[in-house]
């Protein structure tokens, strides 16, 4: 069905901004949430960021102030825009996008991951 594309990521030293992207690739006439999921070295994955199809957002506690996440509708693409960035932020970076479809009465919902980005926060 969709494909993921992640982009950005990369090294920067603390207090530094990056900008990821995430795009589903293929046509769709579902519902689209996006979502950033990060696995720091030696912690439990995390929630960093949600958006979901009319726009509603959540944050992590740790990044709430710091991140934001965005989308642009038309190009089925989700944007993680980090800043103030902290040595605790170096993690590998996932997208998930969750696809819903309804018809009638019924729901479908496939979820695709993408490769994920490295982000490497030096102090």
């Amino acid at each position: 069905r969709l494909q993921l594309a992640e982009s950005g990521g990369g090294s920067v030293q603390a207090g530094g901004t990056l900008r990821l992207s995430c795009t589903a690739l293929g046509s769709t006439y579902c519902q689209l949430d996006f979502r950033w999921l990060r696995d720091p070295p030696g912690k439990a994955r995390e929630m960093v960021a949600f958006i979901g199809s009319d726009g509603r957002t959540i944050y992590g506690d740790s990044v709430k102030g710091r991140f934001t996440i965005s989308r642009d509708n038309a190009k089925n693409t989700a944007f993680l825009q980090m800043n103030n960035l902290k040595p605790d932020d170096t993690a590998t970076y996932q997208c998930k996008v969750d696809e819903v479809c309804s018809d009638s009465d019924v729901t479908r919902e496939y979820n695709y991951w993408g490769q994920g980005t490295q982000v490497t926060v030096s102090s």
